[in-house]
């Protein structure tokens, strides 16, 4: 017997897969600008 989800349960996990995706891609970008500091830095740019 199929049962049938409820709007709420759905909501939840479509807000929980936006949470999800949005934390990882401002921690990619966060990774990002890092590596590119490190880069800068080693080539002798100083902030």
């Amino acid at each position: 017997m199929a049962t049938q989800r409820t709007g709420a349960g759905t909501w939840l996990r479509r807000v929980g897969w936006l949470v999800l995706i949005w934390v990882a891609s401002v921690a990619a970008l966060g990774v990002a600008a890092w590596v590119l500091r490190m880069i800068m830095q080693g080539v002798g740019f100083r902030s």
